[in-house]
Order: structure tokens, then sequence, then C-alpha cells
């Protein structure tokens, strides 16, 4: 994996040219082997790449790398794993190759196919590349989102990079606020795309392009996901059989493709039906054991890593578990600003940082199990959400919202009490780790009407109404509801999986791995994301995805032909880690330090009352508050890192 950055600006050119290399090195976790600039005075325009080295580790790798005749250079962030048939095509072009590295093929194969060679790879990318024969600029990101993209653009300036943090090392950037940001930000966790937390600049979109020749700029889809609705007759007629056969062919080629590399690779492993499958197919098509990585905590209910070893003992990998102690997991929180340079409220980062750096300390590439929950309706709140939608809607809106009313009165410690003993003896669909989180989402879906509404609250952090009395004025459209209207006819769980696919796994699931995982220098690979799978998935009926009160019927039935149903067949845990008890207890003097009355009067942001009120209710125990403060928290440290002063 490696880190771009790169500019275009005849008239600052001298400016840009001096920064670059802080730019450069701002990225250089994404690429601790290597670095290389190229500059091109005469039309504006400089690149930088820094190198982690996975494919032919000599020099000859190295980036930018140039067309033979000098006239085009590239650089390249991620892996194409089908390099090998597209060398083998352009070879009959009569093409000649000087390395063993997949930019090269790139490289070649924009030589032969221009901007249409996106195409052809199979992979996970975000590309530079400068046409100094057209003197035009182009920028491509991957199919799915999986490796980030940033650009701004303020008239004759074009700065592009891999992470904020290399737009905001160059002296002439304008970190100017997006105001519209921040309420979005607050209501689901991170910044969705296009937009950044910054005016001027954007996040290009999975599977677009962007072009631009000093005059104009354009943007491009080259990919998209498939726009049909899965057949459920034309599912029925096929079978569960032959649907099971053709993705375990599918996973076993994206897999096998992964397992391209010349230093050393493993997996990490979770425990759970998404990874356990990803490392049982490793197994099957490699020689030796995989080198499998897991992480415990000791807090009940946020631990998955004995099922792991149970997994990887029964797979029989070389496994590696290590467990954190609290001061370990909280001395990773001060530095998720430097991580997430863009305000990111995901707890999980933080175990997904641990489980990455201790991965690196054997290996320099991992597969995970990431895409799993979003193709096959994983995660509880589909169902949940179809249930409130189904049943709960039928109820006339008074009495839903009295019962709301009068079930959200009770104290989310006394719910969490009252549910613990009962967990084991209760539906699998009802068995949830966080479940007073889970019960006050429950209790906000009374007040939902429209889908749209309902599934909001499932996912939100700040409520729409809260974000309008923290903040004032009103929540901004984002792709959420786009993509809501786009899919209008189709079945219900199908679309709340493509809301997901195409807001909260690009900016979320996988913003939270590029970063955590890049931060130690480890590189990532996502078979379940390999867009032969995705595109197949997209036509998979829900009636495969769901059955009997469980997601990923396919996942389970095709992970039970090589691990027993007894190691995966339990509640969902997720990978997080204990906000709650934190907040109240080793973060409770940080929380307070950041979101004091005297700073939020300071800042002018919020209304401090209602963030006092919020603090007060988490700390009596009357509500379940912990991603918001979280939220909260995050906004605050990320703002002193990158705004002070």
């Amino acid at each position: 994996m490696c880190g771009i950055v790169g500019f275009i600006s005849p008239d600052k050119f001298k400016s840009f040219q001096e920064n670059l290399p802080e730019a450069l090195a701002s990225l250089s976790h994404r690429g601790p082997d290597d670095s290389g600039l190229f500059f091109d005075e005469k039309a504006g325009v400089g690149i930088g790449h820094r190198r982690l080295s996975i494919l032919d580790l000599s020099n000859a790798g190295r980036q930018p790398m140039s067309s033979d005749d000098g006239k085009v250079h590239i650089a390249h962030n991620g892996e194409v794993y089908n390099f090998r048939e597209i060398r083998k095509a352009l070879k009959g072009y009569g093409h000649h190759f000087r390395t063993h590295t997949d930019t090269e093929v790139i490289l070649k194969a924009y030589l032969q196919w221009g901007i249409d060679c996106l195409h052809r790879f199979a992979g996970m990318f975000a590309l530079a590349l400068w046409d100094s024969r057209v003197r035009r600029l182009f920028l491509a990101r991957d199919r799915l989102g999986i490796k980030p993209l940033y650009y701004y653009f303020d008239g004759g300036t074009l700065l592009y990079g891999s992470e904020l943090k290399a737009l905001m090392a160059f002296k002439d950037y304008e970190r100017t606020i997006d105001g519209d940001a921040i309420p979005l930000f607050l209501h689901y966790e991170y910044v969705p795309a296009p937009r950044t937390i910054f005016q001027k600049t954007y996040k290009l979109l999975p599977g677009q392009y962007l072009i631009y020749d000093g005059q104009e700029m354009t943007s491009h889809t080259y990919w998209g996901l498939p726009e049909r609705r899965p057949d459920e007759e034309k599912g029925k007629e096929r079978g569960e059989i032959e649907a099971l056969s053709e993705l375990d062919e599918l996973l076993t080629q994206a897999i096998s493709d992964r397992l391209i590399s010349d230093v050393p690779l493993g997996a990490l492993l979770s425990g759970g039906i998404d990874s356990s499958l990803v490392v049982a197919l490793m197994q099957k098509v490699s020689k030796s054991p995989v080198r499998t990585f897991s992480i415990g905590f000791r807090e009940p209910g946020y631990n998955e890593a004995p099922w792991a070893s149970k997994v990887a003992e029964h797979l029989g990998t070389d496994h590696t578990e290590f467990y954190v102690t609290p001061s370990e997991a909280l001395d990773v929180i001060p530095n998720l600003p430097e991580i997430y340079d863009e305000p990111f409220a995901d707890a999980s980062a933080v175990p997904t940082f641990l489980v990455s750096r201790l991965a690196r300390s054997q290996v320099t590439v991992a597969l995970s199990g990431d895409g799993g929950d979003e193709q096959f309706a994983g995660y509880v709140r589909y169902w949940s959400t179809r249930a409130m939608a189904t049943t709960f809607q039928r109820l006339p809106e008074l009495i839903r919202k009295s019962l709301g009313l009068t079930l959200g009165k009770i104290p989310s410690s006394w719910i969490e009490r009252c549910y613990v003993p009962w967990r084991g003896f209760l539906p699998q669909g009802l068995r949830v780790a966080n479940f007073p989180d889970k019960w006050e989402k429950l209790i906000r879906l009374m007040h939902g009407s429209q889908l749209p509404d309902l599934y909001r609250m499932t996912i939100c952090i700040w409520p729409e109404r809260d974000v309008e009395g923290l903040m004032g004025g009103t929540l901004p459209e984002s792709q959420y509801e786009k993509i809501f209207r786009e899919t209008s006819d189709w079945p219900l769980l199908s679309r709340l999986m493509r809301v997901d696919q195409k807001t909260y796994l690009p900016d979320a699931m996988l913003t939270k791995v590029d970063r955590a995982s890049m931060a130690v220098g480890l590189e990532v690979r996502v078979p379940l994301l390999d867009h032969r799978v995705v595109e197949y998935t997209s036509g998979v009926p829900d009636s495969l995805k769901y059955r009997k009160g469980k997601g990923k019927h396919l996942l389970r039935k095709l992970l039970a032909q090589y691990v027993p149903e007894r190691l995966f067949e339990r509640p969902k845990v997720g990978f997080g880690v204990p906000i709650d008890k934190w907040l109240r207890g080793e973060l409770k003097e940080l929380l307070m330090d950041y979101l004091s009355v005297e700073r939020l009067k300071k800042e002018g942001l919020f209304e401090c009352n209602l963030v006092e009120r919020v603090i007060n209710e988490h700390f009596a125990g009357k509500g379940s508050h912990q991603y918001r403060l979280w939220a909260l928290l995050m906004w605050e440290m990320w703002r002193e890192r990158w705004l002070a002063g």
C-alpha cells in the first residue's frame, strides 16, 4: 500500500513545489519503504509517492513511474490483483516491461486503452496519472471505494492526496470549515462523501474518475453497483445449493487473487462469520498454515478472542492473540485525530488499530472479512427496521408515540440489568451486545413513519431533532436520501443494504480500516468486496440472505462446510470497545475538559445547555448517550489538533 499527493497550479508552482516534500512526509506511515517526486514546471505539475513495497521490492518499482518516452507519469496506491493477465494481454500488443509491478501494468494499460483501462482492473486502488501529451491529469478510485482519494479545487489550483493531512500540509490550502459538514458528522459519525469537513475539498466517489486539463474539471462514473433488483422468483428457481456453489467459487477466486505478495501475509480473525469464512478459504488454497491475528478484551460483551482461537484451532492456522489492557486501548485515543485527519467517531477504530498493529509485527499484508454485513443482511438494524416497518407502523400514530414515550422513561441501567440474565434464552435475532443502546434506538423507531426516517433512527448518533437543537438550522441532505429515492420500488432489505453499500461502507467501515491499518504500515485486503462478488450478491434474493430471524444465510451455510456451526452460531458482538465504561471512569476527566461549558462557549458551535443535559443524563444512568458524547469528544479533539492557532 502507498500514499500519493500532488498538484496542478501553474500560477503557484514554486510555492507548491516547495511544500510537496512536507505534504509527502505526512504520508510516510502509508509508505515507509521509499518515496519519490516528479515535477513538470512548464505545466505546473507535481506528483509525490510514498511506497510500501509489496510487489517487486527492487528499486525498479519506485514511483512516480514514467512511460518509456517520459511523457506519462503515474503514482498509484493499492493493488490490481489481475495485473498478470493484463500484462500478458499487453505483451500481445507489443508492450515490454521493466518491472514485475502492477503499477507498470496500469501505466501501460492506460497507454493502450486510455481511460477505458479502468474496466479491466480488479482490485483496490487510487491513482494519479499525468499525461503531458494532452496536458491532462487523470485521477481514479476503485469501484467500492476501498482506497481513499481527496481533492481540492479552487480555480486554477487542483490538489489531491490519499489523506486530508497531505492537503493541509500545503501552506496555500484553505482550511475553511464547511458548516453543513459538522451536523452531518454528528448525525452519521462521519462526513458523508463527496463532502469533507472543509470547503472546496471533496472525496472522489467510489467507481469514479476525474479529468482536469487546466481549464475544466469533470468527474465521471465508470462503474456502479448493479441497479437491478434481486429477483426472488429467479432465486427460488436457482436454489440454495447452486447459489452456494457459485458463491464458494467466486470467493475462493477472490481470495486466491489476494494471496499474491512478495512479503509476509496473514489474516485478521475476529471469530465472526465473515472473517472465519475468509480464513477458511485462505487455508483451503494455501500450502502452509495461514497466520491469523486477533485481540481480546477482558470486559464482558466485547471479547470474541476465545471464539477466534477455536476457529483458528479447527482450521489449523498459525494463530496469534493479544489481550488488550484498558490502558493500552486508552493510549490510542489521543492519536485518533492524527490517524483520522477528518472528524470520525466510530469507536471501533481503537480495536481496529490495535489488531492492525499486532498483525504488522509479523506480516505486511492481511486479509479481512469486511463487507459481509452490507451484502448479506448481517446487521441487526436491518431486521429491526423491517419489523418496525411491517408491524409497529400498523399501530395508530398516537398509540405508537405514546408507547415510545412510556418505554423511553425506563432508565437504561435498569434495562441492562433485566436483559443480561435472559439473553441466552431469547431468539438469535434478539441476542445482541450493547443492549441499552439498541433499546434506545428501538424506542426512537416508534416515532418514525417512513422507511428512511425509521432506518435513520437506527444508524444515527445524534438524532436529527437533537442536531437541530445542538447547532440550529436543519440537517443537510446527503447521499442517504438520494439512494432511498433511487430504490423506492426495491424490496425493503435490499434498499437498506444498498444505502449502506453506498454510504456507511465506504465512508465509515473502509475509512476506519484504511486509516487504522495504514497508520502502522499494514496493507489490508478485503476479498468480500471483490467487485465480481458484489455484482453477484446484488442479484441474490433476500430470502437467501435473511431467513428465520438470521442474516447471512448463504454465508452461514458456506462457512458450515468448513467450520462446525457451534463455533459461529452465537449472538453478534461487533468489534467495539466499552466506551460507556470508559466515559464514566478513565475518560471522564478528558470528556469534562473538552466538553466544558467554558470551552464550548468559546467555540460557539453547540448549545451548551443541551450538551450539559446529555452529560448529566448519561452519568446518572437515565440515558445511554456514550456514542453522542464520543462524537462530541472526537470533534473537539480533532478541532484542537487541526484548527487550533
